[in-house]
């Protein structure tokens, strides 16, 4: 057991987590394919292979940091590229696209939960469901945080007034390290554990049929 979980539960977290944030990336890439930016799709980024979406720092080192100092795993991928003057619906589809992400982890969580509704009496297959569905709950939250560059930054920067936008920009070089300050030195890490279970509780009964 390392850090409180078996060698199963790890194996299934680092599964998961490749599922999820290829699925993510897939998802982003083709939302912008579809919206007439096909940048990503030349890079190779319209595809569920995880090697082209994995980021040595983001992907694979700072989950494990996290795991050690929060018992939970954050984590981000290679950002998928965009060219926002090949974009449809300007900054309507560059939030779009940036919205498509988190969207396909909550799809992937209630996935999970149809599925253990259907697990039966197996406690390792409902086990991994578990986790399955609480790694894609926490990156759907995670992501929708508007402090640049997160997804949920884009989101607000297309309803944003202009001296906001400004403000995001110069933000957004600091951001995953203020998201650190927040959790290290607040009840920030509590407000996102609060609002993960406010979405993966239901979903969990859901599953169990209650």
């Amino acid at each position: 057991m390392i850090l409180g979980y078996t060698w199963f539960e790890l194996i299934v977290l680092a599964v998961s987590i490749l599922i999820a944030m290829s699925v993510h990336e897939a998802v982003h890439a083709y939302v912008g394919y579809m919206l007439g930016d096909t940048t990503a799709a030349e890079q190779g980024r319209l595809s569920l292979n995880p090697l082209r979406h994995v980021d040595p720092y983001m992907t694979v080192l700072l989950p494990l940091v996290t795991l050690v100092l929060f018992q939970a795993p954050i984590l981000a991928a290679r950002p998928v590229p965009f060219d926002p003057r090949r974009v449809r619906f300007d900054e309507l589809g560059a939030a779009m696209i940036a919205l498509a992400g988190p969207i396909s982890n909550l799809v992937l969580a209630v996935i999970g939960a149809f599925l253990l509704r259907f697990s039966g009496d197996n406690t390792s297959v409902g086990g991994a469901l578990y986790i399955f569905m609480s790694l894609n709950v926490s990156l759907f939250i995670f992501n929708l945080v508007p402090i640049p560059p997160l997804d949920g930054s884009r989101v607000l920067y297309a309803f944003a007034p202009e001296s906001i936008q400004d403000f995001m920009r110069r933000l957004e070089p600091f951001g995953l390290t203020i998201i650190f300050m927040l959790v290290l030195l607040g009840g920030f890490g509590g407000i996102l554990n609060n609002l993960n279970h406010a979405v993966l509780d239901p979903l969990f009964r859901l599953g169990l049929g209650v």
